[in-house]
Parts: C-alpha cells; structure tokens; sequence
C-alpha cells in the first residue's frame, strides 16, 4: 500500500495480463461476480443513498463498468449504462442508454457537466489503469451534492486486475479507493463502510463501499 497522496510506485498499476482490455472483456459473461447477499447489499445502498426508482424525484445515473445487471431495487427515471460487452450491455432490462467504451484507454466521459444524479461503480475499479482520471471525470459530470458510488468484494480477475491492488488487503483497498478520490478532487470527503455482516458466523463475500458526494 502507497502512503496517502504520494506518487504511485512504477508498478502499481501494472496487470499480469496487459493485453487490450476488449480481447478479454469480448466474451458474453451473463454472470454476478459476488454472491447474493452482497448483491442484496449493493442494491440496499443504492436505495439508502436515495439513487434508484425509490428515490422522491427523478434520476439520471451513470453505471460506469456495467454488465447486464445494475443491482438497482427500483430503476430510476434514466440509467445509462457504460461498459466493455455490447451484448451485456444490451441484456441490461434497466438501462434507458448504452455506451460501449473501454475507461483504461479513454477516461474521458461522452457526457455534458453536471448531468447526473449519481454515479456508481460495481466491483470493477481494482481493474483501472487510470482511476484518478476516471474519477475526476465522475466529478466534472455529476450535479453538486451528487453521490459516487464505489462497491466491491475480495473477488476479481487477478490477471486484469492491477498489482496495487492485489499487493494489500481489503482495508488497504477501502483505504486505496478512498485516496483515488482524494486524488481526484471535487469531492468530499470519502466515507467507507463494510455493507455486510462482520460477525464470524458470515460465510458470504465481503461487500465495501466508498461513497463521496460532488463537493
């Protein structure tokens, strides 16, 4: 783990497999990579965080590095949807758009300033390359007082997913992720929680969150 704010090592985003990320992410993967009840927390947080349908007015949310499921309880009045898989992205029953792009080539977002009400990320940032710029875009696109929200496990393709990543444990990455938002400015101040039960009795996957707001 990098100390708070100082350069990334050389290595740190390096990945076992550095091959273009659309060879890997071309195959139809019509699967959840975490269990469910850390699906269930996922969508529990949305509703909490008032993103989703259930929310008291309209909502427009970017679902950045999505798939074929959005996790969303209620849908919002708009979700776009933005990730790697054409068809995964079409098999989305929620989505209202669909953007193919890959984020580790290009972080720039296709979207005017202050455009969304939310912005969400599930279990995929351990795969960016570049996630200081991909959340300073997150930034620049979100209205003010706006939420992003950055959920994941301990599961990940450890071939695509960057060394910095897989080099410290799940503290390490709620702390990792918090200072990628730090880093990115125009944020407040990161709150991290774990979603899911800590007693020992909980056989499940692990479900964290960092939540920040458009400062």
């Amino acid at each position: 783990m990098t100390t708070p704010g100082a350069p990334f090592p050389a290595w740190f985003f390096d990945r076992d497999d550095p091959s273009p990320d659309d060879r890997f992410y071309r195959p139809t993967r019509l699967v959840t990579h975490i269990d469910d009840g850390a699906v269930a927390a996922v969508g529990d947080l949305y509703a909490e965080l008032g993103v989703d349908g259930s929310a008291g007015g309209p909502r427009r949310v970017l679902d950045r590095m999505s798939s074929w499921v959005s996790h969303l309880r209620t849908p919002p009045a708009e979700l776009v949807v933005l990730g790697m898989n054409e068809t995964e992205l079409a098999a989305n029953p929620v989505a209202t758009g669909r953007v193919v792009q890959d984020l580790n080539e290009d972080p720039a977002l296709p979207f005017a300033d202050a455009s969304f009400d939310a912005v969400l990320c599930c279990v995929s940032v351990d795969y960016l390359v570049r996630p200081v710029e991909v959340l300073a875009e997150a930034a620049r696109v979100l209205r003010p007082g706006a939420p992003v929200v950055l959920t994941f496990s301990n599961r990940c393709f450890p071939t695509k997913a960057v060394h910095g990543w897989l080099a410290t444990d799940d503290a390490g990455r709620c702390a990792l992720v918090a200072d990628y938002l730090r880093r990115a400015g125009g944020f407040t101040e990161p709150e991290v929680s774990l979603r899911t039960p800590s007693a020992r009795s909980y056989r499940g996957d692990p479900l964290y969150a960092v939540v920040a707001r458009r400062a």
